[in-house]
């Protein structure tokens, strides 16, 4: 019997270890500002379930970098884990976020494994599956400037990109496109990698286009970002700005030839892409922005998004009141008519004092006498 109990015990600890390592579907990476300091130094220890955060919570450090309180839901564990991972200053949030969804990539980590600098001294947690969304909690539209980086190209949807797009884009990242001179956007792209080995992708291959694709859609939106910044910091408005959207090059790639080979040199680019996108926003900011990049393992279908943008406004309960009994007696005649008549013996009253008082002032005799030009006997 207790042998039976002991082969019992020891297959639920074995369980639940096993269900803890599954657990950890997805990373997330903090990307800090080299001229100011929005996080807390990141640890040396590898990502466990200790350390690693609900989807919920990665939610709720958003809202906080952007000025805005987390959630009232949020739990002491979670505010416990944020305080870990930001800095405790309320007065010192960038208001500024680029949040990255990157779908089919549940590890982050050749990203810290990159001799860039910022990257390899961002903030990594490990992200815990639950529910399969999470809220992000803003205040007033008018507070916030959200800007999509998965709009298209062109309105035109049977046209994505071009061919000199891909060129620009190829020596944006110090490579080269030959295109194919008998079909349009069906060259072959190489770029250098920092590992030494050259990445080579046939745009006449669906998973090779749909990567690229999403590399060049992601850069785009990104410079149309920094427009709309641009005005934001011309006007007199001074919002919050939430640059957000998915991903999905990784995942083509992956689904076509697995998670080794052109999979990985394609989440390398990536992840040089991703580099200049960041150090171009930190120049134009002036180092008030942050990164926010969400490895999801798991990823939902394109239309939606792991993270939901959740707008609050709570007017008090006397104004919901006063604008209720507003509406309903306005328009009511009787109400009209005492409303006129206070307002014209209101005036008629003041017009006749402030006649009185200048005949009276105008009229003072200057007498020695006067309380206004002499002082008070006492005697």
């Amino acid at each position: 019997m207790d042998c039976s109990r002991s082969l019992c015990a020891l297959i639920i600890l074995l369980f639940l270890c096993l269900q803890s390592t599954a657990d950890l579907t997805g990373s997330v990476l903090f990307l800090d500002s080299p001229n100011r300091q929005y996080f807390r130094p990141p640890l040396s220890d590898p990502i466990t379930e200790g350390n690693s955060l609900l989807l919920s919570e990665v939610g709720a450090a958003v809202s906080v970098l952007l000025g805005f309180a987390p959630p009232a839901t949020l739990s002491a564990t979670g505010s416990s884990k944020l305080n870990e991972i930001l800095m405790p200053n309320p007065f010192n949030r960038p208001r500024a976020v680029f949040l990255l969804d990157v779908r089919g990539a549940e590890d982050s980590r050749v990203m810290m494994q990159s001799d860039n600098t910022l990257l390899g001294s961002a903030h990594r947690s490990g992200v815990i599956s639950g529910p399969s969304k999470a809220d992000v909690l803003l205040t007033d539209e008018d507070e916030v400037s959200v800007i999509s980086l998965n709009e298209p190209l062109s309105s035109d949807t049977d046209v994505e990109f071009t061919d000199n797009e891909l060129s620009d884009f190829a020596s944006w990242l110090g490579g080269t496109y030959v295109a194919n001179a008998l079909e349009p956007v069906t060259g072959e792209l190489t770029i250098p990698l920092p590992s030494g080995a050259d990445i080579n992708l046939h745009l006449s291959k669906k998973a090779d286009r749909e990567f690229i694709g999403s590399l060049v859609f992601l850069v785009h939106n990104t410079r149309k970002a920094v427009d709309v910044h641009q005005d934001l910091s011309e006007s007199k408005k001074n919002p919050a700005e939430l640059i957000t959207g998915n991903f999905d090059g990784i995942k083509a790639l992956r689904e076509t030839y697995g998670t080794e080979g052109i999979a990985e040199q394609g989440l390398e680019l990536f992840f040089i892409s991703m580099s200049k996108i960041f150090d171009s926003l930190q120049t134009l900011y002036k180092g008030q922005i942050v990164g926010v990049i969400l490895f999801n393992g798991s990823p939902l279908p394109e239309s939606e998004t792991v993270l939901n943008l959740v707008y609050s406004s709570h007017p008090s309960a006397r104004s919901l009141k006063e604008t209720k009994d507003s509406s309903t007696s306005a328009n009511d005649p009787e109400v009209v008519l005492v409303r006129r008549t206070l307002a014209w013996l209101t005036g008629i009253i003041l017009i006749i004092a402030t006649l009185l008082g200048i005949h009276f002032l105008l009229n003072m005799p200057l007498t020695k006498d006067t309380l206004l030009y002499s002082n008070v006997k006492l005697d």
